[in-house]
């Protein structure tokens, strides 16, 4: 037969639903009574709420555990915790919660129109502002992100999750990780979603603000995967100023709006080349797409970057990235600056 003892110990280890904390801790237990010639157990627990959902939850489990120790008759009495004591915890609790971050996809209609370049240097920009930033290389066929930002190292595995390299503030995973020799990948559209998936759920990416995902161009596999995994991604569009490219990149915003997806805005890129000599500008693909794709999707052009090299530095060489003072690097930060106010407007919306 079962002791008083043992009771105590059986129930004080049972964890309240709501609060996730044992009976012990939160000191629940306020009444025991054992009649054991009648096999009967009489008790009062002090809960987060009367006749709730989460007090009728907690019956049910002591009931449950006492009967298997062969308790025949159970009575059980409610009172309420003190107010102060479940707010305490509930705040607890909301401060160690982990909250996802905000998914950022950067698309475009078509290759070439330097999508990638466009994601790494928001993502680094983000972080130069303050922003803890994911970057994942979604492209996974043409992935590139590991290269653009000069890194050679491998992600660790740590308890059977995969731990992303960090390079400019900034954690990377990228299909390129896992190909040896700058190999082709050859897959088809299902396996392409499982790894999606994979770096989705089995990285470790730890508390992030922003996740930017660098998507393959076009409407394929890849991006429609993204779309359906990630419902409450937002979406920026890529384009140069060329009128068939602005036309193309109509497609991925089609889309981004046919599943649901908020576009934050359209950026131009390679929208000039300015004359080092001269200061004038060239319009070496022409003008306007920007403006026309943003106004056919409503919604803002967030920015117009022209045609610019990195100060490549052989020490910390990164071909890709701009440096914070660099006049395209300092585009990039007012860029990313749109981008965080467009985003924080969106969510008091």
């Amino acid at each position: 037969m079962i002791t008083i003892d043992e009771i105590e110990n059986l129930l004080e280890g049972i964890k309240d639903p709501l609060l996730h904390k044992t009976l012990l801790e939160l000191n629940s237990i306020k009444d025991i009574k054992w009649n054991k010639e009648k096999n009967h157990i009489s008790i009062k627990v002090a809960v987060a709420k009367l006749g709730s959902a989460t007090q009728l939850e907690l019956q049910e489990n002591i009931v449950s555990k006492l009967k298997e120790k062969g308790i025949e008759s159970i009575g059980l009495r409610f009172t309420e915790l003190s107010d102060s004591l479940v707010k305490e915890i509930l705040e607890e609790q909301k401060k160690d919660t982990v909250q996802a971050p905000i998914y950022i996809a950067i698309a475009s209609g078509k290759g070439g129109v330097g999508k990638s370049t466009v994601s790494v240097n928001i993502a680094v920009s983000l972080s130069r502002l303050g922003k803890k930033v994911g970057i994942l290389d979604a492209d996974i066929y043409g992935f590139s992100v590991p290269d653009m930002m000069g890194i050679s190292a491998r992600p660790a595995v740590e308890k059977e999750k995969i731990i992303p390299v960090e390079r400019f503030g900034v954690k990377v995973m990228s299909m390129g990780f896992f190909v040896e020799d700058n190999s082709p990948v050859i897959w088809r559209g299902p396996m392409l979603g499982k790894m999606l998936a994979n770096f989705l759920g089995e990285v470790e990416w730890g508390e992030l603000d922003y996740l930017i995902l660098d998507l393959p161009p076009g409407t394929g596999d890849v991006a429609l995967d993204v779309h359906s995994m990630l419902p409450t991604s937002k979406e920026i569009i890529v384009t140069t100023p060329h009128p068939t490219a602005a036309f193309v990149a109509a497609r991925a915003g089609s889309m981004a709006i046919k599943t649901e997806h908020s576009i934050v805005g359209v950026i131009e890129n390679m929208s000039y080349f300015e004359s080092k000599a001269t200061g004038e500008k060239e319009y070496v693909f022409g003008k306007g797409g920007g403006s026309k794709l943003a106004e056919d999707l409503n919604v803002p052009l967030l920015g117009q970057l022209p045609l610019a090299q990195p100060d490549w530095d052989e020490a910390d060489f990164a071909p890709s990235v701009y440096q914070e003072n660099h006049p395209l690097g300092l585009k990039y930060k007012e860029l990313a600056g749109k981008i965080i106010d467009a985003v924080d407007s969106s969510k008091e919306n």
